[in-house]
């Protein structure tokens, strides 16, 4: 009976570029520059890693769909190096590769490292599903942005839960507010500047009710890991971070094809979070888990994803983020590095991310967002939209 990579594999390294608009520096640049501080954070050679994978998602800035830039960057030769790509998930997709083959014998030592250079794309928020897709089948919802799916599941939420839309938009305006707040303390966040709940809701409208304020942007940056089998973890490092679970779900797309789905909620989520607790063994998530870092693409995801992940009743998510219960100083901690919203958004790297400031906090390492005494972070990692997407979850801790 499958019995999952609870307390297999431990992270002895973890290394992130500051996030942000890296004109001074190419994709090679940043894949160095997440992979130095990693490395020395294991403190091991670089001969010591078995295997890697790479985790990009945007063509432009790689030779086709070949895994060479992270071994001609980092001159690991003649190493397996695999390149994935799973949407906005491709960062938790490379790690997943990495500890994966650590948990089945095949590794002793291998490393995982996301990386995108969006900017050099000229890669925005608002292109066509199709065209995010690499399809040109306009049937599947022609016309549709990520700013406008979510803020369908905006309405839809408000509308379910009998929320007056005004109070709806202040929910989510002090969602981002958080957010700001916690990036100021972070100098590798993307956006450092606290901002006013008035400044939100009076933002230029995207996609109502999704302010600008509402949605992350699009950064360029890197992130890495060095996992190694648990059992050896100490021989390296006295805290290691433990993986607990690591789990990943796809959507059929059926949510947008049938009814039973009412546009409230990401399923895909709700199924991947109950996954990831049963491997874990965690019963009861807002008691045990420490702090999250979730997928906060809109305010309204983040909103929604604490309900996903049977942190806040399903409809009650707004009570909590009023009571201060997601801030850095409440009982979980959601976005202490800022998220998406602030921290930034590389596609290929944002997983490593999440779990690079999880990693962080578990040690005692976080600087000014330190919270007190962590035991168990959660990353949550979506890509895709409300509809059809895949999500990721991963926890992690002593």
């Amino acid at each position: 009976m499958a019995e999952g990579i609870k307390d297999k594999v431990a992270i002895i390294g973890m290394g992130c570029t500051k996030f942000g608009e890296r004109w001074d520096m190419g994709s090679e640049d940043l894949i160095v520059d997440a992979f130095k501080e990693c490395i020395e954070d294991a403190g091991i050679d670089r001969k010591e890693i078995q295997a890697a994978w790479y985790g990009s998602c945007f063509d432009e800035v790689n030779v086709g769909k070949a895994a060479t830039p992270l071994s001609i960057a980092l001159k690991l030769p003649f190493l397996p190096v695999t390149r994935v790509e799973n949407f906005c998930a491709t960062g938790s997709e490379a790690l997943r590769g990495a500890a994966y083959a650590v948990a089945s014998g095949a590794y002793d030592i291998c490393l995982a490292l996301g990386c995108e250079k969006l900017k050099d794309t000229g890669y925005g928020g608002l292109p066509e599903m199709a065209n995010l897709m690499g399809t040109k089948n306009r049937l599947i919802m022609p016309g549709m942005t990520a700013p406008g799916g979510f803020a369908m599941m905006a309405t839809r939420y408000f509308a379910k839960y009998g929320i007056d839309p005004d109070e709806g938009k202040k929910i989510m305006a002090r969602v981002s507010q958080k957010s700001h707040a916690n990036g100021v303390k972070n100098p590798k966040a993307h956006l450092r500047a606290e901002v006013t709940e008035e400044q939100i809701l009076k933002a230029p409208m995207i996609a109502w009710p999704l302010g600008l304020f509402d949605c992350c942007g699009v950064s360029d940056g890197a992130a890495a890991a060095i996992v190694c089998r648990a059992d050896m973890a100490k021989n390296f490092r006295p805290d290691p971070v433990r993986i607990k679970a690591l789990q990943i779900a796809i959507s059929s797309g059926e949510e947008m094809m049938y009814t039973k789905w009412d546009g409230s909620y990401v399923e895909t989520g709700t199924r991947c979070g109950a996954r990831a607790y049963e491997e874990a063994g965690i019963k009861n998530p807002r008691e045990e888990i420490s702090l999250m870092e979730v997928h906060d693409c809109f305010s309204i995801t983040e909103l929604v994803t604490y309900e996903d992940l049977q942190i806040s009743p399903r409809g009650k998510a707004g009570d909590d983020v009023r009571d201060g219960f997601f801030d850095l100083d409440g009982k979980i901690p959601c976005q202490p590095d800022g998220g998406l919203k602030c921290f930034g958004h590389p596609i290929g790297a944002s997983g490593l991310r999440m779990m690079y400031e999880v990693y962080k906090q578990i040690q005692g390492k976080a600087g000014d967002r330190q919270i007190k005494d962590p035991k168990v972070g959660l990353t949550h990692n979506m890509g895709g939209f409300p509809a059809m997407n895949l999500i990721s979850v991963c926890i992690a801790g002593l």
